[in-house]
């Protein structure tokens, strides 16, 4: 068995040998490329988990120094690093966020955040998802102001999370059995749980704010359907007569599909409009509808039922045809 690739309509197949130097991106590193602004990182740019590194001494003599250089730098300047970075062998290459992590201690002097560098993978090109338009109703400004005081009850104390607070219940738990191993004592039948919200005190304090906010959300809901349907009524296109004027025409569009056959086919984006959206790489804006109705045309994109991949089936129609 060997494996093959499709470069430009060829296939070519690779030998073992090959691929595994085709697959190889060389030794672990972590290599700056370049300098941004901290100010350019997106808060969406978060593709998986961070990594605390820091220096040491033992393979390279000088670590600690550049280490130290290059954390005071970047937070005197505001800036990240780019770097090329391959965690370990065999491993595949990302670009990342070298971002500074300044130190900061509490009142009585114990350190909360260490000094040092973390390691935050960026997102490629394909890692990022446009969501789609979505126009929202935006509430009133009485049911917001409502909703500002159920906040302002259930904000932390002086709006600081202190992780300190907060230990992981599952490892605290992992920890509790293995003391009761050691110390042949008895296994308790459950462990403390501290992120478990209090439902009584937040009752308490932001209950009655919850029921005004409610009664406030209702009085809004109803305003909003008597502006509707005034407005109806005023422009003379109510849900009756809508229904009415609809019904004929749903007939008449069964009674065209019935003896066209295809002829709703007609309605979606031409050949032209379909190449204006691949020039301008908007393929993804067309609907499912759309790019199968486009396929069809063709005799293309049988079977093919992910937005995705009707994307792609229309992609390499344009670039055949160019090639052609």
């Amino acid at each position: 068995m060997r494996k093959a690739y499709k470069f430009g309509g060829d296939t070519i197949s690779f030998s073992a040998e090959e691929l595994s130097k085709i697959k190889n991106f060389g030794s672990p590193v972590l290599r700056i490329v370049g300098f941004k602004p901290a100010s350019m990182l997106p808060l969406w740019a978060n593709v998986k988990q961070s990594t605390f590194i820091y220096p040491t001494e033992e393979e390279y003599i000088g670590s600690t120094r550049v280490f130290s250089a290059l954390h005071q730098k970047l937070i005197a300047s505001k800036k990240i690093g780019i770097a090329w970075f391959i965690p370990r062998k065999n491993a595949q290459p990302t670009l990342t966020a070298i971002i500074p992590s300044a130190e900061s201690r509490t009142g009585d002097g114990e350190q909360t955040t260490p000094p040092g560098l973390w390691i935050k993978t960026l997102p490629y090109a394909d890692d990022i998802r446009h969501p789609p338009e979505i126009n929202h109703i935006r509430a009133p400004d009485e049911v917001i102001d409502e909703m500002r005081k159920v906040i302002q009850q259930l904000q932390l104390p002086k709006g600081v999370y202190d992780p300190q607070s907060y230990p992981n219940p599952s490892l605290q738990w992992f920890y509790r059995i293995l003391q009761a191993l050691a110390l042949e004592e008895d296994v308790p039948e459950k462990a403390e749980d501290k992120t478990i919200p209090r439902h009584r005190q937040i009752d308490k304090r932001a209950g009655p704010y919850v029921i005004e906010w409610g009664q406030a959300l209702d009085a809004a809901h109803r305003n909003w359907q008597k502006e509707n349907s005034s407005h109806y009524h005023a422009t003379g296109t109510g849900a009756t007569k809508r229904s009415q004027k609809a019904a004929p025409a749903s007939a008449a569009s069964k009674k065209v599909k019935q003896e066209g056959g295809d002829s709703d086919a007609s309605a979606g984006p031409t050949e032209a409009d379909v190449r204006e959206a691949y020039e301008k790489d908007a393929l993804k804006k067309l609907t499912v509808k759309d790019l199968k109705g486009f396929l069809a045309q063709h005799q293309l994109g049988r079977g093919i039922m992910k937005k995705g991949d009707l994307v792609d089936a229309v992609t390499r129609f344009f670039e055949d045809k160019m090639q052609g």
